[in-house]
């Protein structure tokens, strides 16, 4: 770390504190296992937000609306998924191959259309930096002045939010791709409060015109432990492959790092994927409190912490709360396991003893273990009780009984994978067939069994799973939050505006929360995004495939 020769900076004043320590999350026991109907504006994909250079895609389909039939299914990929169910990963994608032709995307949703038209159907997505393998051959269609380009497995992009230019700027500095060998793909936080974007680094004449109470607001942030100097600073430093300095430590010493992002050297302005990026000023839009948002990178500037969002604008680290999401996930069932079983999904739940005719409550249950069961089950107060091998009995408004479907569908004995998703039982059953080799806690929508025409609960029905995305964007319509939600871990619609998504900003997974969505923890959702159809090609960054996906079966 090279300290600072700069001019005097508002934290300079900030001395450090010796904070209390913030109370750890309680451990998870044994089985480590807002949407709704789409409404115009509920729902974007990861922003369009592009340079001139990368003009925005035309023909941006609504997300949650269903390919048309017609569409042409990827072809099958032979290799293993980068995920397994058991949680094992590889580096996703590999790199191209040496001395094959290869086009970027320029833009952060560069479109891959089944045909050379700008208003042919969509096959999939690539996100601003993705190099994939193509067919150097130019091919002439309609709506792209620069020509389009066939890539692989399949599609078409078009030159303009793609490029031939592999050293350009927005594809050198996009070149980190989004992480699925952990169970967040970047680093995420949410605003505390509101600021600005920068897209240069902030001299002290720019943060005293942009953050005219800098300093009234980093004392706040330097006192505060529960969103302040001393929490989560490990997230800010994911990809530095060393412990961070403490956040006070630095301030005070006016430490710059070393490796800051070559594009933002010497006062040098962001590439404009953003599209906000534009004139001389220092400032590119800003954020308020309601955003979520992913980034890139994190470095330190004259003691002063700022983080690369995905559209690589700089926001100051001190106005977000690093999100570490909960690790919490579900089982992958072996092959001996002994049906049923339940999971504890209540907190503070306990056992319950027969004594006669009625129960009396017995131990604490640990907050989702899993219970062995006998198969045998009573009434009480209206509802079952489930009773344990150990004798006693568990009730199931709060643990939820687990066993393999009694009546196979039709599709499980084809062969096909599928989902079942109980919302009286906040469950997630994945199948092979007729075979169960997942179980999770969800959380469904908050309305519970209500009309999801009319509430905030969710679809029941057949469906299956048309579109898929490593990280799209929500809002709080959709999500059951205050915050806008940047890059929403692996999304996967399957009616509407459905999806099953990672939620990273809470921890009820077995309560109803979401405004309609199926909420997952996210480790389950990077498990099952890489198990389930249309699966998504290496380097792509979302695909579609119509009436093909997996089936996901959701009832009371």
């Amino acid at each position: 770390m090279a300290q600072s020769r700069g001019p005097a900076y508002p934290w300079r004043d900030v001395s450090p504190l010796r904070l209390a320590a913030i109370p750890a999350l309680s451990a998870l026991a044994a089985l480590t296992v807002g949407c709704g109907k789409k409404k115009e504006g509920d729902l974007v994909a990861a922003a369009t937000l592009t340079s001139a250079d990368a003009p925005a895609a035309a023909n941006h389909a609504r997300d949650g609306e269903e390919p048309p039939s017609n569409l042409p299914d990827l072809p099958d990929d032979p290799t293993a998924p980068p995920v397994t169910l058991d949680g094992a990963s590889r580096p996703w994608p590999p790199p191209p191959p040496k001395g094959v032709p290869l086009v970027a995307a320029l833009a952060v949703e560069t479109p891959v259309l089944s045909t050379p038209d700008v208003d042919a159907p969509r096959l999939g997505q690539l996100r601003a930096g993705a190099l994939v393998e193509m067919d150097p051959r130019a091919v002439t269609g309609r709506g792209c002045a620069g020509g389009y380009r066939k890539i692989k497995p399949m599609g078409f992009v078009c030159l303009g939010s793609a490029t031939l230019e592999l050293d350009h700027p927005i594809v050198r500095a996009s070149s980190r791709r989004p992480d699925v060998t952990s169970r967040l793909p970047y680093i995420y936080g949410t605003a505390t409060r509101g600021g600005p974007a920068y897209a240069t680094l902030p001299t002290a004449k720019d943060l005293e015109a942009f953050e005219p109470h800098l300093a009234s607001h980093l004392r706040r942030w330097s006192r505060d432990p529960v969103n302040g100097a001393t929490y989560g600073l490990d997230v800010w430093g994911k990809w530095k492959g060393a412990p961070l300095p403490p956040a006070l430590v630095a301030m005070r010493e006016h430490m710059t790092d070393p490796d800051i992002p070559w594009f933002v050297r010497d006062g040098a302005r962001t590439p404009n994927l953003s599209g906000l990026a534009t004139g001389d000023t220092a400032k590119a839009g800003e954020f308020s409190r309601s955003n979520g948002v992913a980034f890139v990178d994190s470095f330190l500037h004259q003691g002063r912490r700022y983080n690369v969002a995905v559209d690589l604008r700089m926001m100051p680290a001190d106005r977000f709360r690093p999100i570490r999401g909960s690790d919490f996930h579900g089982l992958r069932i072996p092959e001996d396991i002994d049906f049923p079983f339940a999971i504890v999904r209540k907190r503070g739940a306990r056992a319950l003893r027969a004594v006669g005719k009625g129960f009396a409550k017995g131990q604490r249950l640990a907050y989702r273990s899993a219970v062995k069961l006998t198969g045998h089950q009573r009434i009480r107060d209206g509802h079952l009780v489930y009773e344990t091998v150990d004798g006693d009995w568990v009730d199931d408004q709060t643990a939820s009984r687990v066993r393999p479907a009694r009546k196979m569908p039709g599709w499980a004995i084809a062969g096909e994978k599928w989902i079942d998703i109980s919302v009286s039982k906040q469950t997630l059953i994945a199948y092979e067939g007729t075979k169960p080799v997942y179980v999770t806690l969800v959380s469904t929508g908050e309305a519970g069994l209500g009309d999801p025409e009319k509430s905030r609960a969710t679809t029941r029905g057949i469906f299956r799973i048309h579109t898929k995305y490593l990280t799209a964007t929500m809002d709080s319509k959709v999500v059951g939050e205050e915050f806008e939600l940047r890059d929403v871990p692996y999304v996967q619609y399957f009616h509407q505006g459905y999806a099953l998504h990672a939620a990273y900003w809470h921890d009820v997974f077995g309560q109803p929360k979401s405004h309609g969505c199926i909420n997952l923890a996210p480790e389950d959702a990077r498990r099952l995004f890489f198990w389930t159809g249309p699966r998504v090609p290496e380097g792509w960054h979302g695909a579609a495939k119509s009436r093909t996906g997996t089936v996901v079966f959701i009832h009371p």
